[in-house]
């Protein structure tokens, strides 16, 4: 690869697919990216599964596909119907592509990505990966050989090959950008016996062990704190009533809800995050500055939650606490050593805030844009669109020509 681009505005409108299983944590970066790619004038198209197709939150402009996409479970007997849903992905793809003429493919995670970048690969079109957790995904190790680039969104990704560093670009994990936008927004102010809130979610269906335990947590909690709490949690809907019932019993304000319209709203009001670790969770965090007491998801492929709270918890913006550790009396004590020491809670969420890389869709669509020579078509449809800039251009550069003026969009070929 040569001649990464920096540029934010793309003269020439070039076509991008991106791929990705049908979970929030590949498709919200995908969906960053897409944004992005677009506000620069390209065209992007999305492979996904009929999961993927009905997630929230897709940008009305971008174009959807839904392929087959084989699984590989732990029974080798199943094995054959997954190469055979891959070999039927890959051959429409293909066909996707003759139809699409893609710059670059860019692959996400989950099954739906490996038929589409296999297709890719074969049809010599570039290939990038993208991997929003601290362990590389299981279809992305797979792949990770083939592409042309990798992309991450930590310093330190576990089961990532030290042959294929030369490969690997640190981009951060692409945030929506309503929360991006709260990134410049100020901590909550915190005043002696004023309001602490409390955010606690645990992913899209919300986390039983949360609903156990917060509540009897924060019981615990000396009056000093107890008494200024204001807890807004998310819960499965089959544990409202107790978990209701829980708060309404120690005399704890909660709000509950199994889904929230206007979580940016919530996140941008808590003074202390109480959830799961996932790759999306702790990017919002670090984002927008919030500090946290994070549990990892233990049947987490490859434990990978518990590898993305690293960075967090070594820069003093988050407290971790493994599953089967996580009892009330523990919360309430990392409870305490959070938010009891003046201005220890100010601290932490700067540390957090440290954390954060704002500008990763920026620099993932830098990186895509770097790879692919601009189709000599859309090179001609710039000389006609602008004559009197390309003459002025030759103009003041002597001996250049045509070809050398359009150099700076092709270097990524």
């Amino acid at each position: 690869m040569s001649g990464r681009s920096n540029s934010k505005t793309s003269p020439v409108s070039r076509h991008f697919v991106l791929a990705a299983g049908g979970t929030g944590g590949h498709l919200t970066p995908a969906f960053a990216l897409a944004h992005e790619l677009e506000r620069r004038g390209h065209r992007v198209a999305l492979i996904t599964d009929a999961r993927g197709a009905a997630i929230p939150g897709k940008p009305d402009f971008l174009e959807h596909h839904v392929l087959p996409a084989g699984r590989f479970g732990k029974n080798p007997l199943r094995w054959p119907i997954g190469v055979r849903a891959v070999l039927a992905g890959r051959a429409m793809a293909r066909r996707l592509y003759r139809k699409f003429e893609p710059t670059a493919v860019v692959g996400f995670g989950g099954y739906p990505a490996l038929p589409a970048l296999l297709a890719a690969s074969s049809a010599g079109i570039p290939t990038v990966i993208h991997e929003q957790n601290a362990v590389l995904g299981r279809v992305n190790r797979l792949l990770a050989g083939r592409v042309d680039a990798i992309a991450t969104a930590y310093p330190e990704v576990d089961r990532l090959k030290p042959s294929l560093k030369g490969r690997v670009h640190l981009v951060g994990n692409p945030v929506r950008p309503a929360v991006l936008a709260l990134r410049d927004e100020d901590y909550p102010a915190l005043t002696p016996g004023g309001p602490l809130r409390l955010l606690v979610t645990g992913g899209s269906q919300g986390a039983r062990v949360l609903s156990q335990v917060v509540p009897r947590g924060l019981a615990l909690l000396p009056a000093s704190l107890r008494d200024r709490l204001q807890v807004t949690q998310q819960c499965r809907p089959e544990d409202l009533d107790a978990v209701r019932a829980l708060y309404a019993e120690h005399g704890i304000p909660a709000d509950l809800a199994s889904y929230y319209q206007d979580m940016e709203a919530r996140l941008a009001a808590a003074h202390l995050f109480i959830g799961r670790a996932g790759a999306s969770t702790i990017a919002e965090l670090t984002a927008v500055g919030r500090p946290a007491i994070l549990v990892p998801l233990p049947i987490a492929t490859d434990d990978h939650q518990a590898a993305n709270v690293r960075e967090m918890v070594a820069a003093g913006g988050a407290r971790s606490v493994r599953q089967n550790l996580f009892t009330p009396e523990e919360l309430a004590r990392e409870v305490v050593a959070l938010a009891e020491p003046a201005e220890a809670l100010a601290r932490a969420a700067h540390a957090a805030w440290n954390c954060g890389r704002p500008d990763a869709a920026e620099k993932l669509a830098d990186l895509v844009e770097s790879f692919g020579a601009v189709p000599m078509q859309d090179v001609i449809r710039v000389e006609a669109a602008e004559p009197r800039a390309l003459a002025q251009s030759v103009a003041t550069a002597p001996g250049a020509s045509l070809v050398a003026g359009a150099e700076p969009e092709m270097e990524g070929a």
